[in-house]
Protein backbone atom coordinates (compact mmCIF):
# COMPACT_ATOMS: atom_id res chain seq x y z
CA UNK A 1 0.00 0.00 0.00
CA UNK A 2 0.91 3.14 -1.10
CA UNK A 3 1.74 5.92 1.77
CA UNK A 4 1.34 9.41 1.65
CA UNK A 5 4.04 11.52 2.56
CA UNK A 6 4.76 14.82 5.12
CA UNK A 7 7.65 16.60 4.98
CA UNK A 8 9.11 19.19 8.17
CA UNK A 9 11.70 21.40 8.52
CA UNK A 10 12.95 19.67 12.25
CA UNK A 11 13.78 15.46 12.86
CA UNK A 12 12.27 16.36 16.01
CA UNK A 13 8.69 17.32 15.15
CA UNK A 14 8.97 14.06 12.69
CA UNK A 15 9.11 11.88 15.15
CA UNK A 16 6.51 13.23 17.08
CA UNK A 17 3.90 13.82 13.71
CA UNK A 18 4.85 9.81 12.83
CA UNK A 19 3.17 9.11 15.81
CA UNK A 20 0.06 11.22 15.27
CA UNK A 21 -0.40 10.29 11.87
CA UNK A 22 0.52 6.23 12.10
CA UNK A 23 1.51 3.63 8.99
CA UNK A 24 -0.79 5.32 6.42
CA UNK A 25 2.12 8.31 6.46
CA UNK A 26 5.87 8.67 5.88
CA UNK A 27 7.24 11.79 7.78
CA UNK A 28 10.86 13.29 6.68
CA UNK A 29 13.00 15.92 7.82
CA UNK A 30 14.33 18.57 5.01
CA UNK A 31 16.41 19.76 7.78
CA UNK A 32 15.72 23.19 6.95
CA UNK A 33 16.53 24.77 3.44
CA UNK A 34 17.16 22.09 0.53
CA UNK A 35 18.54 25.22 -2.20
CA UNK A 36 19.97 28.81 -1.62
CA UNK A 37 22.12 30.93 -4.23
CA UNK A 38 24.95 30.07 -5.15
CA UNK A 39 28.17 31.57 -3.03
CA UNK A 40 30.81 31.12 -5.98
CA UNK A 41 29.08 33.63 -8.42
CA UNK A 42 26.59 36.22 -8.75
CA UNK A 43 23.34 33.72 -8.65
CA UNK A 44 20.37 35.59 -10.53
CA UNK A 45 19.74 36.23 -14.24
CA UNK A 46 20.14 39.80 -14.65
CA UNK A 47 19.26 39.16 -18.58
CA UNK A 48 16.02 37.58 -17.49
CA UNK A 49 14.39 40.07 -14.51
CA UNK A 50 17.00 39.05 -11.86
CA UNK A 51 15.46 35.29 -11.58
CA UNK A 52 17.54 33.81 -9.05
CA UNK A 53 19.59 30.53 -9.91
CA UNK A 54 19.27 28.29 -7.17
CA UNK A 55 21.47 25.45 -6.20
CA UNK A 56 21.58 22.55 -4.10
CA UNK A 57 23.08 23.24 -1.03
CA UNK A 58 26.67 21.29 0.04
CA UNK A 59 25.43 18.79 2.54
CA UNK A 60 21.77 18.33 1.29
CA UNK A 61 22.31 15.56 -1.34
CA UNK A 62 21.01 12.48 1.10
CA UNK A 63 17.97 13.99 1.99
CA UNK A 64 17.01 15.35 -1.37
CA UNK A 65 17.55 11.72 -2.87
CA UNK A 66 15.38 10.38 0.00
CA UNK A 67 12.77 12.81 -0.96
CA UNK A 68 12.54 11.64 -4.50
CA UNK A 69 12.95 8.25 -3.43
CA UNK A 70 9.69 8.47 -1.37
CA UNK A 71 8.08 10.81 -3.61
CA UNK A 72 8.40 8.42 -6.51
CA UNK A 73 6.39 5.90 -4.27
CA UNK A 74 3.76 7.60 -2.40
CA UNK A 75 0.38 9.04 -3.32
CA UNK A 76 0.41 12.62 -2.32
CA UNK A 77 3.02 14.64 -0.58
CA UNK A 78 2.23 17.06 2.22
CA UNK A 79 4.83 19.64 2.74
CA UNK A 80 4.84 21.16 6.24
CA UNK A 81 7.90 23.22 7.32
CA UNK A 82 6.72 26.21 9.52
CA UNK A 83 4.40 28.67 8.65
CA UNK A 84 6.46 31.65 7.85
CA UNK A 85 8.19 33.13 5.40
CA UNK A 86 10.95 30.92 5.37
CA UNK A 87 9.25 28.11 5.96
CA UNK A 88 7.53 28.92 2.75
CA UNK A 89 10.94 29.38 0.91
CA UNK A 90 11.58 25.50 2.12
CA UNK A 91 8.24 24.31 0.60
CA UNK A 92 8.56 26.22 -2.42
CA UNK A 93 11.89 24.76 -2.86
CA UNK A 94 10.86 20.96 -2.42
CA UNK A 95 8.03 21.25 -4.21
CA UNK A 96 10.28 22.06 -7.52
CA UNK A 97 12.54 19.33 -6.68
CA UNK A 98 9.69 17.16 -6.31
CA UNK A 99 7.17 17.55 -8.80
CA UNK A 100 8.99 16.27 -12.25
CA UNK A 101 8.02 13.14 -9.80
CA UNK A 102 4.94 13.87 -8.00
CA UNK A 103 2.54 16.08 -8.83
CA UNK A 104 0.51 15.78 -5.93
CA UNK A 105 1.90 17.88 -3.85
CA UNK A 106 0.27 20.25 -1.17
CA UNK A 107 1.15 22.91 1.59
CA UNK A 108 0.31 22.09 5.06
CA UNK A 109 0.51 24.69 7.86
CA UNK A 110 -0.52 24.23 11.51
CA UNK A 111 0.43 26.78 14.34
CA UNK A 112 0.94 23.81 17.54
CA UNK A 113 2.07 20.27 17.56
CA UNK A 114 -1.16 18.12 18.83
CA UNK A 115 -3.24 15.73 16.65
CA UNK A 116 -5.74 17.52 15.48
CA UNK A 117 -3.97 20.37 14.46
CA UNK A 118 -1.78 18.13 11.98
CA UNK A 119 -5.00 16.53 10.91
CA UNK A 120 -6.45 19.27 10.66
CA UNK A 121 -3.86 21.27 8.53
CA UNK A 122 -3.61 18.30 6.30
CA UNK A 123 -7.77 18.11 5.70
CA UNK A 124 -6.87 21.64 4.69
CA UNK A 125 -4.06 21.54 2.90
CA UNK A 126 -3.19 24.05 -0.09
CA UNK A 127 -1.30 25.70 -2.47
CA UNK A 128 1.86 27.40 -1.96
CA UNK A 129 1.76 31.00 -0.84
CA UNK A 130 3.91 32.64 -3.61
CA UNK A 131 3.70 35.75 -1.92
CA UNK A 132 5.67 34.66 0.46
CA UNK A 133 7.83 33.27 -1.05
CA UNK A 134 8.90 36.47 -3.55
CA UNK A 135 8.76 38.54 -0.40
Amino acid sequence: MAKNLLIVESPTKSKTLKKFLGRGFDVIASGGHIKDLPKSKLGVDIAHKFKPDYVNITGKAKIIKELRDKAGSCNQIYLAPDPDREGEAIAYHIANELNKINKKIFRVTFNEITKKAVTDGIKNAGKIDLKKVYA
